[in-house]
């Protein structure tokens, strides 16, 4: 497939800016796989089509505050700093992203805080925008990074064109959340409310984890036309042994195993057995999935609705099939669906 394939228009208007008022009251798209028939619900009657023993498997990763302003020596330029990963704990290193660029050289020293109680020294270009950042801190590393918590900024995605407000905070995030290390929300996940989960064990679906830490590899922008010659960010993930069996258990027993999202597939894609049994993991993943793909895992898939040409659509099209996703986003902006992080959701079955 060609990168030309997943162009299609999207209406402004139709890039959400905020989330839903209630996390479990987007709308959702349902796809059946088998008969391409749609039917269009609220995500909370997601329960209507898992049964007892089936599972949902998430990803558990949490954002932190990624994005932080300050000043850079002497000048006092303004300089937004987007945190991407911890390189050394200890050397309070980091792997960053710097705007604008070209402003920074080996050797500033950034400022951050009202009182510049936090500073930063530049000791290495890795890209045309990444450096490598060293925080010069003298506190424990519990007091770093209650500096970073207060200092950082939710890291939304640039596309949403407005200012972070207070919720942001709680909603770029999933009720899944506890392993910090994401720069990009699992967003799939975000649409589960508590009590959607709660309503959903009743009825007797197991909830599993994966960690994946999603990095800002999932907006950028694909720029070959030959789909084979793209290359992904590598991102950290876990898959725990106790979650590689009780999915393991559940395939055997032919029950339906949901993935929701796509860092969520991503993970499931990257550890599996000739055989297709999940395995358990501990690294690294730069897997690009499109079609055509066989999937070995999950026989479910919910998922956001993606962006043109974006590497998660093509990844929903190689578990829809290719034809039928187009289908279904054609329908979901005649219907005014949501596309986006903060969007509306769709059940693929």
């Amino acid at each position: 497939m060609k990168l030309s394939d997943f162009k299609f228009h999207l209406p402004a208007d139709l890039i959400a800016i905020h989330p839903p008022l209630n996390r479990d009251e987007s709308r959702l798209m349902v796809v059946h796989r088998n008969t391409g028939k749609i039917e269009h619900k609220m995500f909370k009657d997601i329960i209507d089509y898992f049964e007892d023993g089936d599972v949902m498997i998430v990803n558990d990763t949490k954002v932190f505050p990624a994005r932080l302003y300050g000043t850079k020596e002497k000048t006092g330029a303004k300089i937004e700093v987007f945190l991407l990963r911890e390189l050394n704990r200890e050397a309070r290193l980091w792997d960053v992203l710097v705007d604008p660029a070209r402003k920074i050289r080996i050797g500033n020293k950034l400022y951050f805080g009202e009182d510049d109680n936090l500073v930063a020294e530049v000791i290495d270009n890795t890209t045309s925008r990444g450096r490598t950042l060293r925080f010069l801190f003298d506190g424990t590393y519990d007091e770093f990074k209650k500096t970073i918590e207060s200092l950082g900024e939710t890291p939304l995605p640039k596309l949403i064109k407005r200012p972070v407000e207070p919720d942001d905070k709680e909603r770029y995030q999933t009720v899944f959340a506890k392993r910090e290390g994401a720069v990009a929300a699992p967003t799939a996940g975000m649409h589960f409310s508590r009590e959607l989960v709660k309503r959903l064990e009743i009825k007797g679906i197991s909830f599993v984890n994966v960690t994946l830490h999603a990095g800002l590899g999932n907006f950028r922008s694909v720029d070959v036309e030959d789909l084979s010659k793209h290359k992904m960010d590598s991102e950290q993930f876990i898959i725990e042994e106790k979650t590689a069996d009780f999915v393991n258990k559940a395939k055997e027993k032919k029950r339906r195993i949901c993935a929701v999202g796509t860092t969520t597939m991503r993970s499931l894609e990257s550890s599996v057995s000739i055989s297709g049994q999940l395995k358990p993991y501990e690294g690294w993943t730069n897997k690009f999935i499109y079609p055509p793909h066989d999937f070995s895992v999950a026989n479910a898939m919910i998922s956001n609705f993606h962006l043109p040409q974006s590497t998660l659509m093509m990844m929903v099209a190689a578990f829809s099939g290719f034809d039928l996703l187009m289908h279904a986003y054609k329908e979901g902006i005649k219907e005014g669906y949501k596309f986006f992080t903060y969007g509306d959701a769709m059940l693929i079955i």
